[in-house]
Order: C-alpha cells, then structure tokens, then sequence
C-alpha cells in the first residue's frame, strides 16, 4: 500500500529545518533551542538518526508486560473484591500492599492479622495465573512466611507462584533514617529467608532495589539508576560472602524504577537500567541473565490539585515504560493523592495500560526506540553519568557507607533544591498547578476508609537464630496454626543498637502550590481576590490578563476586573467596589509607558495597599516604583515566593519576605 504523503514532509532537509528555524527565532540564537536535563545532559530539538544502533535486549518482542494493580484497601473482604475486579478487568499482576510498608502504604495496607485473613484476600484467586509482588517494608519476611504457609494449607506448588518480595533494606534505612535492626543482623535473617525459599523449590525474588524511594528522595534519573545499581551490587556481594550458591544470586535480585511524564527520559532510563545490568555482571564475572525490571509511575509528579491532569502524565510514562522495555508496570491511580482510590480511577489505572497492550500494541516489537536519535543519545549519557556515580559510591565504600557519611543525601538534597526552584519560577510548569489552574474545580470521589494501623506489637512467637533456614520455617509452621502477625513482627525489631542516618526528604513537586491553594480555599471568607486594573483596548491587554489571573489563581487568588474602562475614574470606581485592596496594573509596554505611572498613583490614592504591574519594567522600574508599583509578575519571575507573600499581605500566612 502506498501512502499519500505530501513531498513537503520528505522532501526537507536538516539544512532547511535550521534555516526556518532561525527565521522564527526572528535573530536570536538557535542554542535558545537547546536545553539541559538534571544531570547536565545537552539536548536539542533535532537529533540524527542513529543507523548504527541496535535494538537492545529487553523484555522479550510479542510477549506483553504484566499488568501490576496495587491491592491496599485495609478490609481482607473488600481487598478480594477488588483483586476479582482488577483480575476480570485485565490486570495479571498483584501488588499486595501491607501497613508495614510504611514508605509506600500512605497509612494504608492490607490489614492481615492471621491466615484466615489472607485466605479471605486471596479466596478464589488462581495464584499460578498472577504474579504477586509484596510490599511489606520491614515486615515483609514474615508476611512471605505467612504466604508460604498458605500455600501449603491450600496444597499449591510453591515452584508455580511467580512472587516478588521487594525486600529493600538499604532502600528503607535511606528513607526512614534508620535500620530496626543491625545491618548483619538484617543479612543473616535475610540470607535465613533465602535457604528457606530455595529449599521449598518457592519461585519467589527476595530483593528489589527499589528506586521509588530515591526518585521520591529528589533523586535524578542518573541518581536514581546510581542509587539501585548500587544497592542491587551490594545484596550481590552479601550472598556471595554468604553461601548462597552463585547461579541462585540473580534471581534474587530484581528492579524497581519510575516512570515519569519524561516520556523521553524514562525511555532511556529502562534502557540504560538494562545495560548498566549487563556491565555489572559482566564485571562480577557472572552470567548474562535478564534483569527482573518493574516500573511504577511516579507519584512525585501526581498533584493533588485537578487530579484529572494526572491522567495524561500517567498515559505518557506507562507508554515510556512499556516503550522501554519494563517487564511489568503499576500505575498509580489518578486520584492517589487523595486517599484510598475507588473502583473509577482503580480502572482507569487498569485500562491505561490495557489499550496501550490491546489497542497500541506497543509490546510488539522488542525495542522500538532503536535508532532514535535522542532516546539513544539520552540514554548513552545515563549510561556513562550513572556508571561513574556508581564507581564513586563503590570507591566510597558502598551505598551503606555514603548513607552514613550523608554524601547520597546531600546530593540528592542539592537535586531537589534545583528542581524546586524551576517549580518556583515556572520553568518546570505543572500543568493544573502552577500553570492552568481551575479554582472551581469538581472535587473526585475516594474511598472513605480509615487508615489500617500497623499492628499492634505482641509479645513475639520464640523462634531459633538466623542460619540455613530454620528460622523462616519455624515461622511459616507459626502462620499455619494460627499465630498472629502482631507476634511476628517484633522479631523485625532489635534493642540492640540500629544503625541511624539522615532520612532522605519524600516531596510530589507540586506540593508548594498545593499548600497555598489549600489555604485560600479555607479561608473563612471566601478566596483573597485581585482587582485587574486594565488599561488601554481589550488587544492591548487580554493576554496578560489572562495570564496574570492565571498566575495568581496558581495561589488560589481570584481576578476581579479585567475589563475595558472607558476612564481612570470608572477604573478607580470599580477598584473601591471589588472590595479588594491590592490591585494590579495590565497592559501593553506601550500604554504603560503614557498612562502607567498616573495610574498607579491613582490606584495608591484610592486605597490600594499594595500594587502589582504585569511585565517587566525594564528601563522604568525605577519611574513605576516611584509611582506607586510594589512589585512586578512576569514570566519567569519567582511565582512561588510571590504567591507566598500575597498570601502573607492578605492575613493567610506569617512569612512577608517577597522572593519575586
């Protein structure tokens, strides 16, 4: 079949794309193009085809990823309603959610006290059909028992049920700040756990170095992929010091990474993930063997304000992730950030991928981004940046150590400062947030479910010291004749002394707006509102009208005015009308520089108490502040800290410092 496609699109070159291109910058520099990823990457907006690329080994072509669908409502019964509807709608994999899981549940989780309750949550499930995943935190050993227990109460050939314990004690020491137990204490009870499994035949992945907690810490992409390479290389060298055969080290092993709105970025970052896997065995001296790779979709860059948006951001960095290469994805529901998820959003997670796999067919083809220009450009520099930082973790002395010393902190700290202040100025726009924002918004419908509490300590079940085994054992037969989860979970603790570090710091990016926005909408009288004082016709000033009510809606401040007066006088009338007492001037450069300053002093004699102008002033900043102008809103200026102060100015907050 032949397309029709017009000459104009086959016919260009790379020479005449540049020559428009200079011709729209209207003079100024193509590197205005160009710009920088957070790890310094440089990239442009056209890249060569790169013809000498070959598609890299991933999941494998034809063969789709699983579907992942969190499982965290805390009723055992509901919890299996929702696993029967998530199953019949589509999705393959479970992630069983528990209280203990205290980095992820969000004060949620599965409450499973004993395995009468977990035989509630998986009654009629087809556990050789699904893939289970389980976040458990620091509970998650005796949670695996209690499922092994289970499946031999229920006769199931442990070696059928494919389960991912997501075990991550580096990982959660980073993010609480410290280790409930000591660090060879924790490897001994885990190495206990692996005999245990591998004696039962169990199909089962001990570790996931789970890159969520970096992500959501600040980390980078390249910080990031740092961060699990490292901790994945560390639990390698715990079991090569520990017995455990070398042939069994990979699989135990496996990755967790987000997927982001950076559809680019979060190509490139599962691609890079695989190679860097590659390097690291072929290091170590161990077999080539895929790397076990699960993707979640950020919750760093869920807002909480009109959560609809995350609908798109969630489409985007499921297809990146699938794109990429995941061999599994979970997509975090539209509304998550707002509690508990309903049957609607917990859907439309399910059908986000669904008709990416059904109606795209993006699981196709192995490797589709092969050859991109930028994909493989972005991903050659995560290779080398994450790989240098790994050499300098590991010539640190290890993920432990850097943790200890504050150096991965400190790092990931000064990332998140630099993105912050892009959120602040809008250089980093969050559509719904900071930029479009809707303050009439519908609200969305959540769950009204109480936070399960993490278990209640019991006076612990005796159990012999960690060795080849034995342990994990005697605690599954502990599960299968009823014992309570409240007696296991002391075992996770010590009175021994843990080790401490400095927490990393969990943030969405949207938070800061969020904060301003809740703030306004509960004041007893209503949302603060600005009066728009706008001169000159309606094309001289509607653009930065409306851009203004938009920045200042970002806050959760109303625009009053807006509109065409035929004089000062009707203007300054509609100002003592509004009710409001600070005001902002808009218009055009051109009537600012006739009718600006008069204006302002107008605005100031009337009883304006604080005074905004829309644009830059350039030469006559000096003139417009003698004229009454407090403070001027333009693009790029610091919206966060100007919305801060207004809030400030209106009795809604302490803080007076103005960080425009």
């Amino acid at each position: 079949m032949s397309l029709n496609v017009p000459q104009i699109f086959l016919g260009e070159t790379e020479q005449s794309w540049l020559a428009a291109a200079e011709k729209a910058l209207k003079g100024a520099p193509l590197s205005r193009l160009n710009g920088q990823t957070e790890d310094g990457f440089e990239f442009s907006p056209l890249f060569a085809r790169r013809i000498d690329a070959m598609p890299r080994s991933a999941r494998e072509a034809q063969k789709p990823w699983t579907v992942f669908q969190r499982i965290d409502i805390p009723d055992p019964v509901e919890a299996n309603r929702q696993i029967h509807d998530d199953l019949e709608g589509g999705a393959d994999g479970l992630e069983l959610v528990f209280p203990t899981a205290l980095l992820t549940a969000d004060g949620y989780g599965l409450q499973v006290e004993c395995i009468s309750d977990l035989e509630k949550v998986l009654d009629g499930v087809f556990l050789d059909l699904v893939k289970i995943r389980i976040g458990a935190g620091y509970g998650a050993p005796a949670y695996l028992a209690m499922l092994m227990a289970y499946l031999e109460k229920r006769s199931i050939d442990p070696s059928l049920v494919q389960v991912n314990l997501g075990a991550d004690p580096i990982g959660r020491l980073a993010r609480r700040g410290k280790s409930n137990l000591p660090i060879e204490e924790q490897w001994r009870r885990n190495l206990d756990g692996i005999f245990a499994i591998e004696r039962a035949g169990a199909n089962t992945c001990f570790y996931s170095a789970d890159g969520r907690i970096w992500h959501d810490g600040g980390a980078s992409q390249a910080e990031e992929l740092a961060c699990t390479m490292a901790s994945l290389l560390a639990y390698l060298r715990v079991m090569d010091g520990h017995s455990v055969p070398a042939e069994s080290w990979q699989k135990h092993v496996s990755l967790t990474l987000v997927a982001e709105a950076d559809q680019i970025g979060t190509i490139a970052k599962a691609r890079a993930a695989r190679r860097i896997w590659a390097s690291i065995l072929d290091a170590c001296g161990l077999e080539q063997k895929p790397l076990q790779l699960h993707m979640q979709t950020s919750y760093r860059m869920l807002s909480k304000v009109d959560p609809w948006v995350n609908l798109l951001r969630n489409t985007v960095a499921t297809f990146a992730a699938g794109v990429g290469g995941a061999d599994s994805v979970s997509v975090l529901p539209f509304t998550r950030t707002l509690g508990l998820p309903d049957a609607f959003a917990r859907r439309l997670a399910r059908n986000t991928q669904s008709i990416l796999l059904e109606e795209s067919q993006l699981h196709m083809v192995a490797d589709p981004a092969a050859g991109s220009g930028a994909i493989e450009a972005h991903t050659d520099a995560l290779v080398a940046s994450t790989w240098a930082l790994l050499q300098e973790i590991d010539a640190g002395g290890g993920m432990i150590r850097s943790l200890q010393e504050g150096w991965i902190q400190g790092r990931l700290s000064k990332t998140q400062s630099r993105r912050n202040d892009e959120v602040a100025h809008r250089k980093r726009p969050i559509t719904g947030a900071s930029e479009f924002p809707d303050l009439a918004e519908k609200p969305v419908a959540v769950l009204e479910v109480t936070p399960a509490p993490v278990e209640e300590m019991l006076d612990p079940i005796a159990l012999c010291e960690p060795g080849a085994g034995e342990r994990f054992e005697m605690a599954c037969h502990a599960f299968s004749r009823g014992v309570e989860m409240a007696r296991a979970l002391p075992l996770a603790m010590s009175s021994r002394s843990a080790m401490n570090v400095a927490p990393l710091h969990s943030s969405r990016i949207s938070e800061p707006f969020e904060v301003l926005r809740e703030l306004a909408d509960t004041q007893a009288g209503g949302a603060p509102n600005v009066f728009l004082a706008c001169l000159g016709p309606l094309s001289h000033f509607t653009a930065r009208a409306t851009w203004v009510a938009n920045a200042f809606a970002a806050g959760g401040v109303n625009c009053l005015g807006g509109v065409v007066y035929d004089s000062f006088e009707d203007m300054l009338e509609a100002f003592k009308v509004s009710g409001s007492s600070i005001a902002c001037l808009v218009s055009s450069d051109k009537v600012y520089a006739d009718q600006a300053e008069a204006a302002a002093r107008s605005l100031k004699a009337a009883g304006a108490e604080y005074l905004y102008l829309a644009g830059k002033p350039g030469d006559e900043q000096v003139a417009y502040k003698a004229a009454g102008v407090d403070t001027f809103i333009f693009a790029g200026c610091n919206l966060l800290g100007l919305l801060q102060a207004a809030h400030a100015r209106f009795g809604i907050a302490d803080d007076l410092e103005d960080l425009s």
